[in-house]
Order: C-alpha cells, then sequence, then structure tokens
C-alpha cells in the first residue's frame, strides 16, 4: 500500500458547503495512521487557526507517547478570476474563477498566502472572492499549487476542448512554481446504483484525467491525488445533502437541485489506495508534498501599533544618543529602582519576546512619552508636588507598562478617548473593569475613577507574573461610536484597523428547525421538538442533542419514530450540530495593528449594517484566538445609557442654559439615595432588574459605599 494524505479538504468554514470539524478530521486521519493532512476551504482561511491550535494539543499528546508529530498544512482553494480580478462584468464570467489549490511550505509562504487571499477579499471580491495571475506572480515564493477539481484551469479547458488554452496554463503555472506545481486527480465514482447523487461528475474526472495523464507526463509534471472531501465519515453523506439544500433554500425531493456524488467523504489511506491503484505515484506524491512542508508558528507575541509622538518632543534617535543598549538591557530587567529580580538567562529570554534591543528603544521612546502625559496628568488631579503615595505608584505602574512592553497600547487608548471628547463630541463612559485599579490610566484620562481613594488594585489590571495583554474597554454613546471607529481608521490606516469575524454556529433548536424544514416535517411537531429541549441538563452536562436526547423522553421517541421523517430531522440533526453556518462582525472587538493587518493574519469584508454599500474589514480568526497571533485588541462599545445621559444633559442646556458636568456631580446627595431606597432605578445600569430593586429596598443604600457592596453582592457566586 502507498502511503497518502489529503491535500484537499473542506471542513465546516467552506459555508453551507463542507460539513466536517476540524477536529474530527484530524483524530480521524491520526487514527488512520495519516503524518498529515491539509485544509483547503473556499476562498477563505477561516479555520487556520483552529487546526493549527488543535495540532499543537494532539502534538503535546503524542510527543508524551514517543510519537512522530501530526504536521498540519495549511492552505486554500482560491478562485482564479478568468480575466483581471479588477474586472467585473457579468456576462464575461467574471463571478467565478478558476478554482486553485494552494499550500503554505513555510512561514514565508504563510504570510504569502495570507496576502493572496485577503487581497481577494478586499480588492477582488465579486460574488466570490478572487485572486489573478498577477497577484499570484507577487505572492508566489514558498506555495504549492495544485491544479484542483474539474472546475481549476486546465482539467476546464481540456473538457471544453481546449487543448492549446490548458497547455498555455500548465505552462504558466509551472513557470511560476516549477518543482511546487502539480496536476491533480479526482475520481468519485458513485457504485451504489440506487443511491441519490450525482453521476455526471465522475465521467468527466475520467475524461480530464487521461489528458492530465498525459501532459503531466509530456511537461515532466508530478500527479498527486485528492478527493475534495466535504465530510468526514461516509455515513455523513446524506447530513451534507441536508446542508446543500439549506444553502441552496431546496427541498431534498426537488428534482433539479444541485447534488453531490456522495463520494466527498475523508477516505482513508486504504480507500484512496483502492481508487488509485493505477497511479500509485499519485498517491506517493501526496507525501512528497507534505515533506516539502515545514512545521512552523503562526503565534506572535504582542505586535504593538505604533503611536505618532509629536516632534516636539523628541525623535527615537534622541533616545538611541541619549542611553547605551547596556543600560537599556537594565532598565527592562529591573524593577523599578534599578535592582536586580531575574537570572541573566531571563532577562535576555525577555529582551527576546519583546522583540531585541532595537525594538526596547521605540518602547523606551513611547514611554518617556507617556510617563510626562501621566505626570501632567497626575499634577492636574492630585496637585503639585505630588503625594508621595501617588508618586511612587505611578512610578511604579509606568515601569510595569514600559517592561511590558505596553507604553504604545495606553498611549493610543488616551488618544482615541480624549479626542472622541474633545474633538468629536461623543460621550465617552468613566471605565469599567480592571483598568480602573490602575492610577496612570485615571491620570490619562482613559477611566474617572480614582483608584488611591477606592483602594483598587492594579495587580488585576496588570501583572508581570501573569503575562496577558491589557484589555481595557471603552464605552460610547450609540451613536457616537461610529464617529471613534472612524477617525481611529483615518488616524493609524484604514488597513492596519479591523473588525473581528464571529462565526454562527447550528445550535441545538435550530439545527433541529434547519433539517427538519428539508425534511418538510410539519411545523407544529418540530416546534414541540424543540420546547422539549430543557434550559439545562443535569450534572451540568454540556448542552448538544445527543445529551438532550438521554435526558428528554419525547426526543427519544422521535429519534426511534417508525416516521422517516421525524427519525431522520433527529438524525441528521445530530450530525450537523455545530456546523458553522454564516459569518459576522464582533460587537465591540477592534484591531488596530502596526502594520498592514492582512501582513499578519488574512482578512476579509462584510457589509457595514450600519452604512449599506460600505465594506468593514475583518480578521479571518474570531476574538478567541485572535490574540494568539499577536494582534492587539481592544473593545469599543456602544451604551445606550450614555445616549440617553448626552441626551439629558443636551437637553438641561436647551431647558435651564447652562451645560451640566456630569463628572462633578456629588455622591452624597440624599434625593439620589432616596430613589434608590425606594427601588426606583429603572434605567440605571446594572442596578434596574426586579432583583435588584428588592434588595435595594432592603438594604436602604446611604453612602456610595452601599452601591459598590450592592453592584459586588448581586451576581451569581456572591448571591
Amino acid at each position: 500500500m502507498e502511503d497518502f494524505i489529503h491535500l484537499h479538504v473542506h471542513t465546516y468554514y467552506s459555508l453551507l458547503d463542507g460539513q466536517s470539524p476540524v477536529e474530527k478530521l484530524v483524530d480521524k486521519a491520526i487514527a488512520n495512521g495519516m503524518r498529515g493532512m491539509a485544509i483547503t476551504d473556499h476562498g477563505n482561511m477561516f479555520g487556520v487557526k483552529e487546526l493549527f491550535n488543535y495540532c499543537n494539543k494532539v502534538n503535546g499528546k503524542l510527543k508524551k507517547e514517543g510519537k512522530e508529530p501530526f504536521k498540519p498544512i495549511f492552505g486554500c482553494e482560491m478562485y482564479v478570476a478568468h480575466r483581471k480580478k479588477s474586472d467585473r462584468v457579468k456576462e464575461k464570467g467574471d463571478m467565478g474563477g478558476y478554482h486553485l489549490i494552494v499550500l503554505a511550505k513555510n512561514y514565508n509562504g504563510y504570510k504569502n498566502l495570507i496576502k493572496l487571499v485577503s487581497r481577494a477579499w478586499v480588492d477582488g471580491y465579486y460574488m466570490r472572492p478572487r485572486t489573478d495571475r498577477e497577484d499570484l506572480e507577487k505572492y508566489h515564493e514558498d506555495l504549492i499549487v495544485c491544479s484542483a477539481c474539474i472546475a481549476g484551469e486546465v482539467p476546464a479547458k481540456i473538457l471544453k476542448n481546449d487543448i492549446a488554452g490548458a497547455r498555455e496554463a500548465i505552462e504558466w503555472y509551472k513557470n511560476l512554481f516549477g518543482d511546487d506545481y502539480y496536476l491533480e486527480l479526482q475520481r468519485h465514482e458513485v457504485r451504489d446504483p440506487h443511491q441519490r447523487a450525482n453521476r455526471e461528475t465522475f465521467p468527466l474526472q475520467q475524461q480530464a484525467n487521461k489528458v492530465l495523464m498525459e501532459l503531466a507526463k509530456e511537461y515532466g509534471i508530478k500527479l498527486v491525488c485528492t478527493n475534495d472531501c466535504h465530510f468526514v465519515n461516509q455515513d455523513n453523506a446524506e447530513a451534507h445533502d441536508h446542508l446543500l439544500c439549506l444553502a441552496t433554500g431546496k427541498d431534498l425531493d426537488d428534482p433539479n437541485r444541485m447534488l453531490y456524488t456522495k463520494q466527498e467523504w475523508f477516505k482513508t489511506r486504504e480507500e484512496m489506495n483502492e481508487v488509485f491503484a493505477d497511479v500509485p505515484e499519485a498517491l506517493s506524491n501526496t507525501l512528497e508534498i507534505l515533506d516539502k512542508v515545514e512545521f512552523y508558528s503562526i503565534d506572535h507575541s504582542p505586535i504593538m501599533p505604533f503611536f505618532p509622538i509629536p516632534k516636539e518632543f523628541g525623535t527615537e534617535e534622541d533616545t538611541r544618543k541619549r542611553i547605551t543598549p547596556e543600560e537599556l538591557f537594565r532598565e527592562f530587567t529591573t524593577d523599578e529602582n534599578g535592582n536586580d529580580i531575574m537570572s541573566q538567562e531571563e532577562a535576555e529570554n525577555k529582551i527576546k519576546k519583546l522583540g531585541g534591543i532595537d525594538k526596547l528603544y521605540r518602547i523606551k521612546f513611547e514611554a518617556d512619552y507617556l510617563a510626562k502625559l501621566a505626570y501632567d496628568g497626575a499634577k492636574r488631579l492630585y496637585g503639585d508636588p505630588l503625594p508621595e503615595e501617588v508618586s511612587e505608584r505611578v512610578k511604579f505602574e509606568l515601569h510595569i507598562m514600559k517592561t511590558m512592553g505596553f507604553p504604545g497600547y495606553f498611549l493610543i487608548v488616551q488618544d482615541f478617548i480624549n479626542s472622541a471628547q474633545d474633538e468629536l463630541g461623543v460621550m465617552v463612559g468613566p471605565g469599567r473593569g480592571s483598568a480602573a485599579g490602575s492610577v496612570v490610566a485615571y491620570c490619562l484620562g482613559i477611566t474617572k475613577i480614582d483608584p488611591i481613594k477606592y483602594d483598587l488594585l492594579f495587580e488585576r489590571f496588570l501583572n508581570p507574573d501573569r503575562i496577558s495583554l491589557p484589555d481595557i474597554d471603552t464605552d460610547f454613546d450609540d451613536d457616537g461610536r461610529g464617529k471613534v471607529l472612524e477617525w481611529v481608521e483615518d488616524k493609524y490606516g484604514h488597513d492596519k484597523v479591523a473588525h473581528i469575524i464571529t462565526y454562527g454556529t447550528m445550535a441545538t433548536k435550530n439545527s433541529i428547525k434547519d433539517v427538519a424544514r428539508v425534511e418538510k416535517l410539519p411545523l407544529d411537531v418540530s416546534n414541540r421538538l424543540c420546547k422539549a429541549i430543557p434550559d439545562k441538563l443535569k450534572d451540568g452536562k454540556k448542552m448538544n442533542l445527543p445529551n438532550a436526547i438521554s435526558e428528554v423522553p419525547e426526543l427519544q421517541e422521535a429519534e426511534a419514530s417508525a416516521d422517516p421523517r421525524l427519525a431522520n430531522t433527529i438524525k441528521y440533526a445530530k450530525m450537523l450540530e455545530g456546523t458553522v453556518r454564516g459569518t459576522g462582525i464582533h460587537a465591540c472587538g477592534t484591531i488596530i495593528c502596526r502594520d498592514a493587518i492582512s501582513d499578519w493574519v488574512p482578512v476579509s469584508t462584510a457589509e457595514d449594517k450600519s452604512d449599506p454599500g460600505h465594506k468593514l474589514l475583518a480578521t479571518q480568526y474570531d476574538g478567541h484566538v485572535i490574540e494568539e497571533t499577536g494582534l492587539i485588541k481592544m473593545d469599543f462599545l456602544g451604551l445606550s445609557t450614555l445616549s440617553i445621559m448626552k441626551e439629558t444633559v443636551e437637553n438641561i442646556r436647551l431647558t435651564h442654559g447652562f451645560t451640566l458636568n456630569l463628572d462633578t456631580i456629588p455622591i452624597d446627595d440624599e434625593l439620589t439615595y432616596k430613589l434608590y431606597q425606594e427601588g426606583r432605578t429603572i434605567g440605571t445600569f446594572q442596578f434596574e432588574s426586579a432583583g435588584m430593586q428588592k434588595y435595594l429596598r432592603e438594604l436602604k443604600p446611604t453612602v456610595f459605599e452601599d452601591l459598590i457592596a450592592m453592584n459586588a453582592l448581586y451576581r451569581p457566586g456572591p448571591m
């Protein structure tokens, strides 16, 4: 038997077309003795980070068992424009594109793949994200390409009897990619005479394969075989068929709907050897590709954006002249008083993580400017000279911010908050979460709570023993949030600012509803099944359909029903549950990067719901993993509470002729506490629920500390 790995695989990130969870694919490949696998979703790299993380986790276990690691290959099935990606004439076929499998050999190849995929979305989108030959030429280094399925340029031209066109394409790709260009064979033969499936594809594949083999020999190009995987196991074929019906809005029994061959499962090495027994080299060449691919990390230490520091403050060059590398090294590896706190080896590792001495000069330059702003603010708030307690706290915090490499982050946050208030007329919240424990944040105007007065802990916010990025959530009034984001994009560059993608999956009830519709199960029956699913399961079990069925007799009866529509609804809903159904935009998470974001992660575009026709840039990795790639996430939240307050201040100005400063309202006003004692708190953030009102009436708060205690205690744990 020839060894084999899969190079053409669609996960459930090929939206409503692929049905395979990444983890199940990897588990099956390892169980079958495969040494690695690629994922090649349609036009996107949504699943790449999940594949990377899961393989890392699995390889940790394999290492403990003394086994070889499993190698992930990051790829994409791209659409290559028939002409140029800038062409958008429907009648000339510009809405589609030739399929092409593109795989990254190493980190440089990964960076080029990111660029190709990002540009396909940003510049080439026309019904699909499209690349073109010009971009392939520009970003071809360290990439491996395969000619793809019969929708690829070479096989498509063969099937049109355009052999001259097929030759031209082969020569172009061979000239550009050399030995990293492979011709791809697929055989999806439907053997079950009773199965409803696409039987037209296999004869076309055979027709194309015959010529592909001849041309491969003539041009000295190697063959690989693939299976165009869209689901994990053979018994998932019908569930995948239901998914296609959902994608196309068709019924299962529609005679004209799209059909797959139902051969598109993740076949084992044995199954692939049986299908391609006559071309063993096409099997073994998949291992040649695997061996060309390196193990590499796509994660990165934090990539801090550059803050444009006013020229009158000085330049980075001045900092380099003022301090030697040795002095700089010590500054970053001692405490705020210059005492040694780590070994030489630990110190060297720390400097390496921060990006080396060159990067330290930039951080030091930003840290000096941050210190100037912080001390200016401190004197304004605490008086000059500063009380010793304040001075020591500011010195300590600034040192931690500098040695963790974060001055640029704080400069950017204070900049957009102060600009929002002073330039844009946007109302900004007083601060939330652990950032309120920072005196420096208070001095910069990022927060409006005095951490010394309320004895708040800085270490909850930034702790050098627990390396994590600072996380400052900023509230803006609802209408103003968009203005601030626009301001940030204009200042830092539209290619350097992006929203964060989210993935919508088929949840337990939705999977039942979706499959029931395709099965034509009456709506009242499908609603009854959904209502039977409890809100919580016993013993804290994870909410999913198999666990719900184990607890609910009505679902058990449906699963065992003699009515095929009912039994199939449960059967296929179980298989489709968790499948990615669509994408969205994170409600508040925004990335600001030092470079173009597509230098580090792939980006896509999304429709701006608040401004139809305007496209938003979005990362292709979601918020759970985006910071692992080094990108800095900042949360811009829109709060209706602030909009109401802003409107109230304006109404007071119109009716009473003066502008109220909300920051100077006293917090010992008796009439306000009377409202709290009576539980009259509708519209007051975190104090308006019926339960909270009940306890406020019992507590009868008279001082601000009572409200702090009430807010802290009225939570599930303390309750």
